[in-house]
């Protein structure tokens, strides 16, 4: 597939969804090689978010950036380049959680099952999920990553990180109607200008090298606490589902 090069004009154009870090700093290239860059085509529009693999064939996104033409791009530090290390791979299967309800935006988790494995090298690798008791805790300090603008006016092809302090569940609750303190994590100091932005949905909360959360949504001005789906709420379903495609795919 090759229409990449014709669409990553999409952070310099109108009418585009694109990712966004604000407050961050470039990260050091390949260091975060569990990201994924996915792309898919909503309607008229090609779309991006992030992801995450978690296994060699399965991606972690967000439920709320469906499209047709999924695919994946792992290995990647500058999006714009074609990098020796870029790994491209369709999407076989998109599962979104059976409850993920668009308008409160809550259990928004999507399993993406890729059409190949992903050659596991330096710059691209797995990052592991919680323990079902694994639980992050208001003040601790981890970390979000994704491409495109730095700020609300300048854009950036290169891959982004800001570090994210946990709040506590009122901080989210007083700014978001429908936050659920049961599956979802509360994310960002509201003094600070330091948050994921439009799009960037998708990317992995990383707590002590462990994808915690995903980034899901926040105010529309990019001011922060931002909700995060807490991953431990749904590990179950997470092992169930991978397990089944998995059989699916044996002899």
């Amino acid at each position: 597939m090759q229409p990449l090069l014709l669409l990553l004009a999409f952070h310099l154009l109108p009418g585009t969804i694109a990712e966004d870090i604000i407050g961050g700093h470039e990260a050091r290239p390949h260091s975060r090689p569990y990201m994924a860059f996915v792309v898919f085509l909503h309607g008229d529009m090609w779309g991006i978010c992030g992801g995450f693999l978690v296994e060699e064939d399965f991606v972690l996104t967000i439920a709320h950036a469906p499209g047709r033409h999924m695919y994946v791009i792992l290995g990647a530090h500058d999006i714009v380049l074609q990098e020796k290390t870029q790994q491209e791979i369709p999407v076989k299967k998109a599962i979104p959680h059976p409850n993920f309800n668009n308008g409160s935006g809550r259990n928004d988790i999507m399993i993406l099952q890729l059409t190949a494995k992903a050659q596991l090298t330096a710059a691209v690798g797995l990052i592991p999920l919680p323990g079902e008791s694994d639980q992050v805790r208001p003040g601790q300090v981890c970390s979000v990553a994704g491409w495109g603008d730095i700020t609300q006016n300048d854009t950036t092809s290169k891959l982004h990180e800001v570090d994210l302090i946990i709040q506590e569940h009122f901080q989210c609750e007083r700014h978001h109607m429908y936050y659920d303190r049961t599956t979802q994590l509360c994310v960002g100091d509201p003094q600070k200008q330091m948050s994921f932005f439009k799009g960037d949905s998708g990317g992995p909360l990383v707590c002590n090298n462990v994808a915690q959360g995903i980034a899901s949504y926040g105010r529309e001005e990019g001011i922060p606490p931002n909700v995060f789906t807490n991953i431990s709420s749904f590990l179950p379903w997470i092992k169930k589902t991978i397990k089944r495609l998995q059989m699916d795919e044996s002899p």
